[in-house]
């Protein structure tokens, strides 16, 4: 290979080569994605170190599957919630913030750290009203939860989550049915956390027991409440952010793990919200 260009450009080149071969020798396969992101990160001189990167393993029940954090900020994801009881994961479609804490929450199960996994989600769209949805609760609230089944259908045989949901061991619970409970020995994934009120958001954090952890996901830029200024996920942050245990992790554009085009949809929006903004 012959790397030609300014003595600078051309020792950056060098970097990003080794360290995508570095991915390589491991035996982990290289997408398109990844070697974008590598040379995105080196840019804007943030080189990325793929060894400290790929030492992240998370087992989960499908033999053989192994999920690894891909990007710098999904690292630090996975880090803060080894270290914290709390974990607020902030950014937009596409940065793994889901499949990232459903692979967390399995893998805990699968080690016997917790006792079960609860997914709540907000079912904002009905007005967290289901009784004129029809069939019984597990229909109902269905169409809510599929980002989150998707995510587990992934990661364990169809026939173990069947099992576990029939056990209790794995439980889905919107967010208006999770009043009055305490829930200890337990992972919790809220997600759409963005389509909480403040005090939906309070209601949800004070369920907490001992031996638990909660995983909370949002994208603030997709709030559905009638007042957006409303939303719990926004406001949180400035009334929990001093307390030890509960961490905020933000990811961003750069952490866009689907399709290119995703990467690129999310920065138009942002520059077109950026430019509204500007002419307020």
């Amino acid at each position: 290979m012959v790397i030609s260009g300014a003595k600078s450009d051309a020792d950056n080149a060098i970097k990003i080569i080794e360290g995508l071969l570095s991915i390589i020798r491991k035996g982990h396969p290289l997408s398109i994605a990844q070697v974008r992101y590598h040379v995105e990160m080196s840019e804007s001189k943030q080189p990325v170190n793929w060894k400290l990167l790929y030492k992240d393993v998370i087992h989960v029940f499908k033999k053989g599957k192994e999920i690894r954090p891909k990007t710098l900020g999904q690292q630090k994801y996975v880090e803060a919630v080894r270290k914290n009881d709390i974990v607020f994961a902030i950014g937009p479609a596409g940065t793994g913030k889901t499949y990232l804490a459903v692979a967390i929450a399995l893998s805990a199960l699968k080690n016997e750290e917790v006792d079960r996994i609860i997914l709540v989600r907000p079912a904002v769209e009905a007005g967290e009203s289901l009784g004129y949805l029809p069939g019984d609760l597990l229909e109902k609230i269905d169409p809510y939860f599929r980002p989150l089944y998707d995510a587990m259908y992934e990661m364990m045989p169809s026939e173990k989550f069947q099992k576990y949901m029939e056990r209790g061991i794995i439980e889905i619970a919107p967010l208006a049915y999770m009043r009055g409970r305490t829930l200890n020995n337990s992972f919790i994934i809220l997600d759409d956390a963005q389509n909480t009120t403040l005090g939906q958001m309070k209601m949800f954090l004070t369920r907490f027991g001992f031996g638990s952890k909660v995983i909370i996901n949002g994208d603030i830029t997709q709030v559905d409440l009638p007042l957006k200024e409303h939303s719990g996920l926004k406001r949180v942050e400035k009334i929990l952010k001093k307390i030890k245990g509960i961490e905020f992790v933000y990811l961003d554009d750069r952490d866009v793990v689907r399709h290119r085009l995703v990467q690129e949809i999310i920065r138009a929006y942002e520059k077109e919200d950026s430019r509204n903004q500007k002419k307020e």
